[in-house]
C-alpha cells in the first residue's frame, strides 16, 4: 500500500508522550462517534477506540449489526452504545444529535467512516445520475450535517475532532471512480476549510486518505482481488493514531508522488491511466447495474 505519511507535529505529539512514559492513550475518558461502526473500518475503530478507554458511540442503519458489535465491545470490558440511523435522512441525524448532547454531552471525537463506493465507467452511468445522488448523500451531504450538528458543542468546550476517512483517489483521481471520488474530495476540502476556521477554538480536522482496504465494500469489483490492500484492523490502527495525534492530513507516499505527477505532465498521467483504464474494465457487477446504453446518437446542424 506504500508509506503512510502523517505531519511533524504529530509525530512530534506521539514522541512527546513516548519521552514522559505517559502509557494512557489520549482516547481514555473521551467519547468518541464513529459512524458505519458496524462493520470494515468503523466497526474495527470502534474496538480500537474502546480498548483504549474511549465512550464509543456507534452510529449506522443496521440495528442488529450494531448491538452485536456493542456486546462484543463490552464483553472486552469496553463501554459502548447504539444508535441506528440512516444518516442520509437529514432529520434523522439532527435528533441523533440532540439525543446524543442529551445524553452525553458534547462529542470529543467525531470518526466520519460511513461512505458509498461506486465504481463504474461513464459510459455505463449515462443513465445513472442517481450513482452521483447517492454517493453525495452518504459521502459528503451526511457527514457534513452531522459535523455541523456536532460542532458548536465542541467549539464551547475548547476541545474536538473530526477525522473525515476519504480516499487516495483525491489525489490520484483514478478512471471510473468519477462520482465517488468527486464526493469524497468535497469532504476533504470542507474539512480542511472548517479546521481552519475552528483552529483558534481547538478544535482539530483530520483527512485520512486511504488506500485500498479489504472491506464489504469492495467484495463487488473483480480487479481488487489482485490488488493489495489494508485490512479493516490495520486501517483501525491508522485511524486510532490520527485520533490520538490529530494530524492535518494522513495519506500515502506514492498518491504524493502520483498527485505531483499530475500536475508536472498533466497529459502524460492522462495516457498511463488511460491505459491502465483499459486493462482494468468494468466488474460484472457495474455491468449489471447499468442498462448498457451508450451516448445518445446527436445529429450534426444541417450546413444546407
Amino acid at each position: 500500500m506504500g508509506l503512510l505519511l502523517t505531519t511533524p507535529i504529530s509525530r512530534a505529539r506521539r514522541l512527546a508522550r513516548r519521552v514522559t512514559g505517559d502509557p494512557r492513550s489520549p482516547l481514555a475518558g473521551r467519547t468518541v462517534m464513529v459512524t458505519g461502526a458496524s462493520s470494515g473500518i468503523g466497526e474495527a475503530t470502534a474496538r480500537a477506540c474502546a480498548a483504549r478507554g474511549a465512550t464509543v458511540l456507534l452510529v449506522a442503519r443496521r440495528a442488529e449489526a450494531l448491538d452485536r458489535v456493542r456486546a462484543e465491545i463490552e464483553a472486552a470490558g469496553g463501554a459502548a452504545y447504539c444508535f441506528p440511523v440512516d444518516l442520509t435522512d437529514g432529520e434523522a441525524v439532527d435528533r441523533l444529535v440532540r439525543r446524543v448532547h442529551a445524553e452525553f454531552g458534547p462529542v470529543d471525537h467525531l470518526v466520519n467512516n460511513a461512505g458509498r463506493s461506486i465504481r463504474r465507467s461513464l459510459e455505463l452511468t449515462y443513465d445513472r445520475f442517481h450513482d452521483v445522488e447517492r454517493t453525495i448523500a452518504i459521502n459528503y451531504l451526511a457527514p457534513v450535517r452531522l459535523t455541523l450538528g456536532l460542532l458548536p458543542a465542541m467549539r464551547a468546550q475548547g476541545f474536538g475532532h473530526v477525522v473525515n476517512v476519504v480516499t487516495w483517489g483525491v489525489q490520484v483521481k483514478s478512471p471510473k471512480f468519477a462520482a465517488y471520488i468527486a464526493s469524497k474530495a468535497a469532504l476533504d476540502v470542507f474539512g480542511r476549510i472548517a479546521g481552519r476556521e475552528t483552529y483558534a477554538d481547538g478544535v482539530a480536522f483530520t483527512n485520512l486518505r486511504f488506500g485500498l482496504v479489504r472491506t464489504e465494500m469492495i467484495a463487488p469489483t473483480e480487479a481488487y482481488a489482485r490488488l493489495r490492500a489494508l485490512t479493516p484492523e490495520q486501517a483501525a490502527e491508522t485511524v486510532v493514531k490520527a485520533l490520538e495525534d490529530r494530524p492535518v492530513t494522513v495519506d500515502l507516499l506514492s498518491a504524493r508522488l502520483l498527485e505531483l505527477a499530475n500536475v508536472v505532465a498533466p497529459r502524460l498521467t492522462d495516457l498511463a491511466f488511460s491505459l491502465a483504464d483499459r486493462a482494468f474494465p468494468d466488474s460484472a457487477a457495474a455491468r449489471a447495474g447499468s442498462s448498457g446504453r451508450t451516448a445518445p446518437e446527436v445529429r450534426s446542424p444541417s450546413r444546407d
